[in-house]
């Protein structure tokens, strides 16, 4: 039995910094937990001359990634360093020095932690990632172990803060998107270039890393087909109230018959749901489970105290184990024998708002065109008319329909000369 456990920590930025000061405060409840202390020996940095906190334990910073490597009293590397190229060859390498790895990072594990794994295993070591999705929500252990008798149907999930945030103050204070983009971005939520965020890149990979746990396939994020909330307008969450919807920018996971749909998009969905009452910066995973029903995991996604609480978590597992000398558990099987849908052949309800020429025989013209593509028209709502103009606008709800008919009446719609524009299509969903 070791009689302590030498932690090295890659990235001394925000996520970095909450994990030194857990690592500060709570020196002696850890030390209860894995029943030895844990000793931080290294902590990897890009600028040794950069101005950092009094606190700071300076004597241990290294610009050089081999000083944690070779380091033989160093059994866990903590890697909270984001992006992925750098990241990725500092686990590899890692995990062929003989280090355990616990980390926070969404890209690499989404892109590359099936073949991580497989290191792993080989290496006979454990990779950790609960921090990668959901800030200080426990999800990966519970999809890993607790939901493990499940046969997971479907993930619906609000998975990114900035975006929730944006769709809420445009939901509840009739914000267009430009103005509530940048008010995330004055308080800390949206960063100076948000496409990630706003385009649904960052949801995609949160939800392959889940998905790919639930359905027990290596799912990657290109497989995943996403699209952002900036031709959301104000006037969609007016229209999607008194319907009696909300509108969220959802991931979404569902397996049937084999075959898998992987989606990040804005959705609607019914407001008395739990998730249409998720606000703000918060983050809401509902589970479909065969013998739990409906499992929702609600918290805060992100900010440096709940991520390094879920990176904290994973050192103590690990380090339970080296003091132990125990092997980590297998980790996930994967199967090869499931298919991924593509987003054309989806089949579910549909939003449209569209600005139409304000005169008899429009309407027909559309539905004709919508009817030709199997496409059932559950009702269509006049918003008013500009007599200046002569146009009006209209919101038209789908029942179920397939997606390719829907992109195709949409297109041929939009030659119409009567129909100015087809301002937004949305998916319903629940």
């Amino acid at each position: 039995m070791k009689d302590s456990i030498g932690l090295g920590l890659m990235g001394l930025g925000t996520v970095g910094g909450g994990v030194l000061e857990v690592l500060t405060q709570k020196a002696e409840e850890l030390a209860r937990r894995v029943d030895c202390p844990l000793v931080l020996k290294k902590i990897l940095v890009r600028d040794l001359g950069k101005q950092r906190p009094p606190a700071t334990p300076t004597r241990i910073l290294t610009s050089d990634f081999r000083e944690l490597l070779n380091d033989p009293d160093i059994d866990i590397l903590m890697e909270v360093i984001g992006g992925e190229t750098d990241a990725f060859d500092f686990m590899r390498q890692g995990l062929l020095g003989g280090k355990h790895i616990v980390t926070a990072n969404k890209e690499v594990i989404a892109k590359h932690g099936a073949e991580l794994m497989r290191l792993a295993a080989r290496q006979g070591l454990d990779i950790r990632h609960e921090a990668s999705v959901g800030g200080g929500i426990p999800l990966i252990n519970p999809f890993k172990e607790d939901l493990a008798a499940n046969r997971i149907s479907a993930i619906l999930a609000i998975i990114n803060g900035t975006t929730n945030y944006i769709v809420t103050r445009m939901a509840e204070d009739n914000m267009d998107f430009a103005a509530a983009l940048g008010e995330a971005q004055r308080l800390g939520y949206a960063e100076p270039d948000p496409a990630n965020d706003v385009e649904g890149i960052d949801a995609a990979y949160k939800l392959a890393i889940l998905a790919t746990l639930a359905f027990r396939t290596e799912i990657r994020p290109e497989n995943i087909y996403h699209e952002g909330i900036s031709r959301l307008s104000a006037r969609d969450f007016r229209y999607a109230r008194e319907l009696g919807y909300a509108i969220k920018l959802l991931a979404i996971a569902k397996e049937e018959n084999d075959a898998i749909e992987v989606r990040v998009h804005p959705a609607f969905i019914p407001e008395n749901l739990l998730l249409a009452k998720v606000g703000g910066v918060f983050n809401a995973i509902q589970v479909e489970g065969d013998l739990t029903g409906p499992v929702i995991f609600y918290g805060r996604g992100a900010g440096a105290l709940p991520t390094a609480s879920a990176v904290i978590a994973d050192v103590v597992h690990i380090a339970q184990n080296v003091r132990l000398g125990l092997r980590p558990k297998p980790q996930v099987l994967f199967s090869s024998s499931k298919n991924i849908m593509p987003i054309e052949q989806i089949q579910t309800r549909y939003y449209m708002r569209m600005t139409i020429d304000d005169h008899p025989g429009v309407l027909a013209q559309i539905s004709r065109i919508l009817g030709d593509h199997s496409i059932s028209i559950a009702s269509v709502i006049q918003k008013g008319a500009d007599e200046c103009s002569q146009s009006a606008e209209i919101m038209i709800m789908t029942h179920p329909a397939l997606e390719s008919a829907v992109r195709q009446a949409l297109q041929e719609t939009r030659a119409l000369p009567v129909v100015r524009e087809v301002s937004n299509l949305i998916r319903v969903e629940g």
